[in-house]
């Protein structure tokens, strides 16, 4: 037979394990609007049954329950939901960071629009066109000057906004990468608290949801896959372990481990060879991995490549976005090619240009007559720097400018020397528009003697098309980029707030709920104490109300 006081026991194990949960639900409703918080529940399970099997077993028709006790105390969490709001995670910070370097290059080049370049330019082609009617007039002249002065300063000042934007995105990602390492180093020292606390059998709740809101942050800068390992010990079978994290690279395999048990990494930026964290110069070369071990102390330095045959190979996500704005060079590639990269492209399109014009406005310019049919050679009209070529046109639209010595009677826009002779002028007006690939070209106008002028073009880093045609090339090229960013960006925000949403549906505090399981577990409080009152009864007639008669 069982113990008297077995019904004691197990009433007093009913109350015990629905005070239990009546705390985990006001630790719940405490934590409602706590971020990345997740609901706790008590897992109930019975205790075991009375008798045990065995041959001294007492003879009874059957096992009796001996009540509920807590088994564990876990968080409501769907891992398959975490690894889904990661990625989408992942591919919005990408997409931001692109979306919002593009927007920005937009807001600098102002076009199509009455102000920005195209404008400008047009402006002083139609100049041209006005002086060719009436070259002698000094009005006329003093405008062809004054927009030719725009176009400089334009370019002037789209290479200085663009150089400026550029440098904001390198200190941009300076503070992005330092922003990863703390998180990394934060996941480190939690995991550590963890690795201390589950071997003991518990579950450290709390510490999870700050390790996966960590984790949830750093997918946001760079594509990572996270795997778990045993803590050891006397670890609970539902225990989550130790997380490691590895780069995910970008053609999808696995690349360096960025977080073990025992040594964590931190990233800094290698430009033009020098490891730096000072992102404000040229260009990214390479990432370095710098490893740490549990006190601190300074490992190995692993290298990753930005680009390595066309392939960028850092992974996708914030810190890949910021690096592509900012401008990068693919491994091993030669030391004079140009830099890549969203300002970097767009800043080489403008020194094509802005090379390109000078040089054909200035040879054009230089078979005309000008007002002092004596003066041989012309001036030149646009001023760059003589060590540029073909292939050294690197900040070119930063430098070019009006000539100083340049004056109205220096215009050559006469072909024979004639007064009231603007056909120059009118081969001015079409340096925009002329094909760059049907080299010589007849220009208008004869020379005095009666004979045309064949102008063979200089050589140009713009091979094709016409200037103007570049540059409705450059802006079209940016507007579709642009859009397709942004489109990105938006579906990809919508694909995680529904994610986020799920997840949240799962793991967050439903006031109501918890309310309700309030007064569930309540109610079976009152009737475990209600059952321990009527044991008590039961126990009072025994013992006081049995072995009294005949007194």
């Amino acid at each position: 037979m069982p113990s008297t006081f077995m019904g004691l026991e197990t009433a007093k194990r009913g109350m015990f394990t629905q005070q239990s949960a009546l705390y985990t639900t006001g630790h719940n409703i405490s934590n409602a609007n706590t971020p990345g918080y997740s609901r706790q529940r008590v897992n109930f399970q019975t205790t075991t049954p009375y008798p045990g099997v065995g041959l001294n077993r007492p003879e009874i028709p059957g096992q009796m329950g001996t009540g509920v006790e807590t088994g564990s105390v876990e968080r409501v969490r769907d891992g398959f939901l975490d690894v889904q709001y990661r990625t989408e995670n992942n591919k919005l910070g990408y997409w931001s960071a692109r979306s919002d370097a593009l927007i920005k290059v937009e807001d600098v080049l102002n076009e199509p629009t009455d102000e920005g370049l195209a404008a400008v330019m047009s402006e002083m082609w139609q100049s041209l066109q006005d002086l060719s009617t009436t070259p002698e007039n000094e009005g006329a002249r003093g405008v062809v000057l004054e927009r030719i002065q725009a176009v400089t300063d334009t370019f002037n000042y789209l290479s200085d906004s663009l150089n400026s934007v550029k440098k904001d995105f390198g200190n941009q990602l300076s503070v992005t990468a330092q922003a990863a390492n703390s998180v990394i180093q934060q996941l480190f020292d939690v995991n550590r608290e963890i690795a201390k606390i589950e071997p003991n059998g518990y579950l450290p709740n709390d510490l999870y949801d700050r390790r996966d809101a960590l984790v949830d942050e750093l997918s946001q800068y760079m594509n990572i896959k996270i795997s778990t390992v045993p803590s050891g010990g006397n670890a609970s079978k539902i225990a989550e372990g130790i997380y490691e994290v590895k780069l995910i690279n970008a053609d999808g395999t696995e690349g360096e481990p960025l977080l073990t048990k025992d040594t964590f990494k931190q990233l800094s930026f290698t430009q033009t060879g020098a490891v730096t964290t000072d992102l404000s110069t040229e260009y990214v070369s390479d990432i370095d991995l710098v490893e740490f071990n549990r006190d601190g102390e300074t490992g190995q330095r692993i290298t990753l490549d930005i680009a390595d045959a066309g392939a960028v190979v850092f992974p996708q996500g914030e810190l890949r976005g910021l690096i592509e704005a900012f401008g990068y060079k693919e491994n091993g590639a030669d030391p004079n090619e140009a830099v890549k990269g969203i300002y970097s492209t767009r800043l080489d399109s403008l020194d094509k240009l802005a090379y390109s014009l000078a040089k054909m406005f200035n040879g054009i310019h230089e078979q005309g007559t000008d007002l002092d049919t004596a003066t041989s050679p012309v001036n030149e009209v646009f001023d760059l720097d003589d060590s540029m070529s073909e292939t050294n046109y690197a900040g070119a639209a930063s430098i070019i400018q009006l000539n100083s010595s340049f004056t109205m009677k220096d215009l050559a826009v006469s072909m024979n020397g004639d007064a009231g002779d603007g056909q120059n002028a009118l081969n001015l007006a079409n340096v925009g528009s002329m094909l760059l690939n049907a080299s010589p070209v007849t220009l208008l106008g004869t020379k005095a003697d009666g004979s045309t002028v064949s102008y063979s073009l200089p050589a140009l880093p713009i091979k094709s098309g016409s200037l103007n045609t570049f540059y409705e090339s450059v802006i079209g090229r940016l507007g579709v980029d642009s859009q397709q960013a942004q489109r990105m960006e938006s579906n990809v925000s919508v694909l995680r707030e529904s994610v986020e949403t799920n997840r949240a549906s799962v793991s967050s505090v439903s006031l109501d709920e918890e309310m309700t399981n309030l007064i569930k577990f309540q109610q079976a409080y009152n009737g475990a104490a209600r059952m321990i009152t009527i044991v008590d009864e039961m126990l009072d007639k025994v013992i006081n109300g049995m072995g009294t008669g005949g007194r």
